[in-house]
Parts: C-alpha cells; sequence; structure tokens
C-alpha cells in the first residue's frame, strides 16, 4: 500500500505535469472509486484549473482555484499518472478508473487495479475537518521526539499499531513502521506507554530518517506502486527487516523474525529489538 514517501513521490512527479493546467472536463470509468455523487463530482472540477499539488499524509491533494480540492487516498494499487502525448484518451495504466482531460490536449489519469482508493471534490472548509482528524505530519519541524513521546504515553496499543494509526501520526503504513522501529531498536509488539523518552527519541529520528531516505529513492515497489512517470520505486532493495524473515539481520547477523497481530504482519530482529515490556 502507497505510503507517505511514495504519495509524496507522486506529488513531485505531478507538478510539473499539471500545475497550471485547466481541468476541461473528467471521465468517471468506475464509480465505485468515488466517495460521492458522478454528476456532483465532475460538476465541481470541470473548469477550475490545479494551482498546486500537494500531500497530507498518504493522500495526494489537487489544489484547484475557487478553494476546492481534489483528494486522491491511493488505497493499495492506485496511481495517478499523467499522459505522455497529447492523447487523453489513451491510458498510461492498464485499469483507469477516472480520467482528468486537461487543456493542454493531454490527461491526468487515476488508475487502480484493486479500487480500493479514493477520489473526491471537496471545499475549503470540508477539507480542513478532514485534515484536522489526521495525526501531525512526520517530516514536519512541530513533529519533534516530545510530540511522539507524549503521544505515545498515553496508549496502551502496540507500539507498531500506534505507528498506523492515522489519527495519530499521518502517512506511515507497515513498511516504515517496521523499518523505523528496527532503526530504533523497539520490538514491534511493545505498548506505546511503555517507550520510554529515549527510545521515543531514537524512533522519531528513524522516522525520519527511513521516510527522507525512501523519497529519495522515489518509494517503495513491492509490486503495483509506480512513480507519475510510470517507473518503480528504488527503496525496496534498502529495506533492513520488511518481508525480510528468514533472512540475517544487517547488524548481528541473527535471523529476521515475522510476527502476525492486528491482521497485519510484523518484521524485527530479536536481539536488536529485545522484546522486554511486549505485550505478551
Amino acid at each position: 500500500m502507497p505510503e507517505l514517501p511514495e504519495a509524496e513521490t507522486i506529488v513531485r512527479g505531478l507538478r510539473p505535469a499539471v500545475v497550471g493546467r485547466t481541468i476541461r472536463g473528467t471521465q468517471v470509468l468506475h464509480s465505485d472509486v468515488l466517495r460521492e455523487a458522478r454528476d456532483r463530482f465532475t460538476r465541481r472540477v470541470r473548469g477550475r484549473r490545479i494551482v498546486e499539488v500537494g500531500r497530507r499524509g498518504k493522500n495526494v491533494l489537487l489544489q484547484l482555484d475557487g478553494e476546492r480540492v481534489v483528494a486522491v487516498n491511493l488505497g493499495m494499487t492506485g496511481r495517478l499518472l499523467p499522459t505522455a502525448g497529447r492523447t487523453p484518451d489513451s491510458s498510461p495504466g492498464a485499469h483507469p478508473a477516472v480520467r482528468f482531460r486537461l487543456d493542454d490536449g493531454k490527461a491526468l489519469v487515476f488508475d487502480d487495479t484493486r479500487r480500493f482508493g479514493t477520489v473526491e471534490c471537496l471545499d475549503h472548509d470540508e477539507w480542513h475537518r478532514r485534515s484536522r482528524r489526521m495525526g501531525p505530519e512526520p517530516l514536519e519541524a512541530a513533529f519533534t521526539g516530545g510530540v511522539l513521546h507524549a503521544g505515545l504515553r498515553e496508549s496502551r496499543s502496540p507500539l507498531r499499531s500506534w505507528l498506523l494509526d492515522q489519527r495519530k501520526i499521518a502517512g506511515i503504513g507497515n513498511i516504515y513502521a517496521n523499518e523505523a522501529l528496527f532503526l530504533a531498536g523497539v520490538h514491534p509488539q511493545r505498548l506505546a506507554k511503555s517507550v520510554s523518552r529515549n527510545e521515543a527519541a531514537a524512533l522519531h529520528r528513524g522516522i525520519r530518517r527511513v521516510l527522507r531516505n525512501a523519497i529519495e529513492s522515489g518509494g517503495t515497489t513491492l509490486r503495483d506502486y509506480r512513480t507519475a512517470s510510470g517507473e518503480e520505486g528504488r527503496y525496496a532493495r534498502r529495506l533492513l527487516v520488511y518481508g525480510r524473515d528468514g533472512e540475517s539481520c544487517s547488524r548481528c547477523r541473527t535471523e529476521i523474525h515475522r510476527v502476525v497481530f492486528g491482521g497485519r504482519s510484523a518484521f524485527y530482529c530479536p536481539k536488536c529489538q529485545p522484546r522486554r515490556g511486549a505485550r505478551a
């Protein structure tokens, strides 16, 4: 599932292609990805100019004039791809769901194989109400080790589960949660409230390090994710624990373990991430 680095990579790739362009029309090929009625959506975006492309958590945001925002949640297999040529009906993806026709003759396509992603158009107030329900952005200056520790102290959830809760912190999914916990030397099943101030500081550094490195590598492609130019992300080769159960830890050569809780797999090194304080 695309996480913060994948969404940020897509945002950076889309800006030169679509900012300043006007949406002349919208073709909805699969209305199940819309979070509003098809007619309402197409009416609200028609004739609007894309003034900026941004991100909040895992969401890609097309900022339109008239204080409207098209919020795209990529779900598990969603992609936003601009057409390369001046043929808007040709899709750069195999499973187009929504196609935005632009005033330069090209198009922006939301392609989603499994169609778990969502697209909707919100006004300024609607979007800000939505945004306020999300946690802080982990790469912003306001998100400090102290802020992280204060949030952890209020929860008895397993630490990995806490990191996945978008109400606690925005944009982190299972891949980068596992990687950050390894960098911090903290077991994924530790109770959030059991994490010390020093451990929270180490986790804060791990979160920022892995997210920044993943963005520099264009994200992680394990199967479906592609950048805005259709390329695979390069960070998969740098993963230290995620998906590497049975392999040797890069630090201590101990075998990496996998455990399932909260319906998701977690990966860790039992030597580098001791279980003390973890939930039984």
